[in-house]
């Protein structure tokens, strides 16, 4: 008898996780249905789960950071029934003016799997072929770690940084932590800041080449990147005072509020101000050759793991104490 429903972690609401049966999804053109493998946890699903996402409608199945197998081939040719896939979460028009000059990453009618629609912490989703890179020998919990260090590494490439230049990120949450990972990748010195002294030992344990910066113990240097990626806003006002003159300031932090830059600062320096959304394919397979290289410390990146039935007390748990998480990823 052929299956008809599914399991899937519901937030049905702020605070609230369950493990409810959904039917599965159904088959649509130039789709593909995916047996859903591995999902990261990401900071945007501990929002949701705290009830501090805007533009989100209740209940959700959160989940965008995904690892996953094929159940048919696509109707491309490139993806075969049984291969294991990265998923892209970024469902894009095609149309609007970002698609057609090549940068989907922020199409102006994007919606994201798992924030603006159902997404991934479920056992089936169905998926645009498009959005589906071969993980090749991946296993499935690094594939699922690829799109957030995808992030990261976006910033650098629009950063432009160049070998033997000075890197300042600020952050060392998940997303600071891959910027300044692929930063070093790229050749940079990398100083990692951050309030947390849990927060700094691990980034030190996944990139040990970097320099090490308590917010309150911070030197007043000059770097020719400085990357934001702490999702303050005060911080993000306040960034701009550790660019060099004649350098780049990178905003991979999106948050409610006004950026506020003092304009003298600004122009005296003749700073580049950049913002950073998402990634492109090109990040995504960047990530990917460098995992394959083994270049990521995929091990240590990875800090915690559980099942669907058991983050409905994990994630919860960990939403409250993420000083100590880097990233959580659930297991099917």
């Amino acid at each position: 008898m052929t299956r008809t429903l599914m399991k899937a972690l519901l937030c049905e609401e702020p605070g609230k996780l369950s493990v409810v049966e959904r039917p599965r999804p159904e088959a649509k053109p130039g789709h593909v249905r995916l047996s859903v493998r591995a999902i990261g946890i990401c900071g945007t699903d501990y929002h949701i789960f705290g009830g501090n996402q805007p533009y989100l409608d209740y209940p959700r199945v959160m989940g965008h950071e995904l690892s996953a197998t094929a159940m048919e081939p696509s109707e491309d040719g490139r993806i075969k029934e049984g291969d294991l896939v990265v998923v892209n979460p970024y469902l894009t028009c095609g149309t609007c003016h970002a698609c057609r000059i090549g940068k989907p990453n922020c199409c102006e009618n994007i919606a994201v799997l798992g924030v603006h629609t159902d997404g991934g912490m479920c056992e089936e989703i169905v998926v645009p072929q498009g959005n589906l890179y071969p993980a090749g020998d991946l296993a499935p919990k690094a594939a699922a770690m690829v799109e957030f260090l995808a992030i990261g590494a976006h910033g650098v490439r629009r950063s432009g940084l160049t070998e033997g230049s000075d890197a300042l990120i600020v952050g060392a949450g998940p997303i600071g932590v891959g910027a300044a990972l692929f930063a070093r990748i790229a050749g940079a010195n990398v100083t990692l800041r951050d309030t947390s002294p849990d927060r700094l030992a691990l980034a030190k344990a996944i990139v040990p080449e970097a320099t090490i910066e308590e917010v309150s113990q911070a030197g007043t240097g000059a770097y020719d990147t400085v990357f934001d990626a702490t999702g303050n806003i005060n911080a993000m006002n306040t960034g701009l005072n550790a660019v060099a003159h004649g350098g780049n300031y990178v905003l991979l932090s999106v948050v409610k509020g006004d950026l506020t830059l003092a304009d003298p600062e600004f122009h005296k320096r003749e700073a580049t101000l950049l913002a950073s959304r998402n990634a492109l394919k090109v990040d995504f397979e960047h990530v990917m050759d460098c995992m394959a290289r083994g270049l990521v410390p995929i091990d240590r990146l990875g800090t915690h793991s559980t099942t669907l039935d058991g983050a409905v007390q994990d994630l919860a748990a960990w939403a409250g104490d993420r000083g100590t998480v880097v990233k959580a990823v659930i297991g099917l």
